[in-house]
């Protein structure tokens, strides 16, 4: 690795160190705001029961997620963001159960 390279990963670790100990302001931040995750079930048209089954978590996670004591991550966001913007592909993979 040519020096100036070195150098300037160098500096850019101890940024961000001097940022994590609060010395320093970050040049710039980013929020990512998670899924709202009542708004979606209501759009579904779904009690919290029912969702749940949908999406295959427990009623339990769904009302902590809905509450705000916990928040979806990884795969249960991103399972989330899919079912938010193309309700059609959840549809399609989960059909409902129809009992006669």
């Amino acid at each position: 690795m040519k020096d100036e390279l070195f150098d300037e990963l160098v500096e850019s670790v101890r940024e961000g160190g001097a940022i994590l100990r609060g010395e320093v302001s970050p040049a710039r931040k980013f929020k990512v705001d998670g899924p709202d995750v009542k708004r979606i079930r209501g759009e579904y048209q779904l009690s919290q029961k029912e969702f749940a089954a949908l999406l295959g978590i427990s009623v339990k996670t769904l009302q902590n997620w809905e509450q705000g004591r916990r928040s979806p991550q990884g795969p249960a966001r991103i399972l989330l963001q899919v079912a938010e913007k193309h309700p059609e592909a959840i549809w399609d993979v989960v059909s409902p159960v129809i009992r006669e």
